[in-house]
């Protein structure tokens, strides 16, 4: 059995709330009593894309458990790879994958510089082919920030992954993926998406309202930051929903 912490959405700026909000998921998940798999950051780490809130993100995601991330709308890509990976500033897809005992997680770039909206690039799917491919038959899960599908919030639906065609053919070609994993819509939301479950992940920093929610605003600052957790056991995927309290 794995269990893999997903979280998304710190949006680590130069103000304290983001980072207390981003501490206390990171303080939970680091307080707790047995070691998870991998802990998972769909993207939109930094607010602005600006070197020292990644320098901040770094800080705060420190953990005991592996960490894997991959960029959101918000995120600027050699940034990112400089000042939060630790590697060579470059402009291309920031493309990750992590290897467990018995499983694969492909974290995507989704992003599109200077755009909202999402797309997976011709040279992330060939990545992401390759990764596939090499993973035989060990469960795998695809994660990138934008989900590719319609959650029914018209202003996350806007601004969706797009080109969803050629990542569901690719998918045709791997049925050992047992999920994809996103953010970005700030809401806890499970749909499928070529024939798997699509789990989105809450948003730490905020909670969007839906739309017969939203008489009071779009974002609802007041809830806590939350976190989901998958559980993969031979190939049967189960998800946890947990909120987090701040001190």
């Amino acid at each position: 059995m794995n269990v893999i912490a997903h979280l998304s959405d710190v949006h680590i700026d130069a103000g304290p709330r983001s980072a207390e909000r981003t501490r206390a998921v990171m303080d939970y998940l680091n307080d707790l009593p047995h070691d998870l798999d991998l802990v998972l950051v769909t993207g939109d780490i930094a607010d602005h894309g600006l070197p020292e809130e990644y320098e901040r993100a770094r800080e705060l995601l420190a953990s005991r458990h592996p960490v894997l991330v991959c960029p959101g709308n918000h995120d600027d890509r050699s940034a990112f790879r400089r000042h939060l990976l630790g590697g060579a500033a470059a402009p291309g897809p920031v493309n990750q994958a992590h290897h467990g005992a018995g499983f694969v997680v492909a974290a995507c770039d989704s992003s599109v510089p200077g755009k909202d909206e999402g797309l997976l690039e011709d040279e992330t799917l060939r990545w992401l082919e390759e990764v596939l491919g090499q993973a035989g038959e060990r469960t795998a899960l695809v994660a990138f920030h934008h989900p590719p599908t319609l959650l029914h919030v018209p202003f996350i639906d806007g601004i969706r992954q797009y080109g969803e065609q050629r990542l569901a053919r690719l998918l045709d070609r791997h049925p050992q993926v047992a999920a994809l994993l996103a953010g970005h819509a700030h809401t806890p939301a499970a749909t499928t998406f070529a024939g798997r479950p699509l789990l989105v992940a809450p948003g730490v920093v905020s909670t969007l309202r839906l739309p017969w929610e939203h008489a009071r605003g779009l974002v609802d600052l007041d809830q806590p930051p939350s976190l989901a957790f998958h559980v993969l056991d031979e190939g049967r995927l189960t998800t946890h929903y947990r909120n987090v309290g701040v001190a």
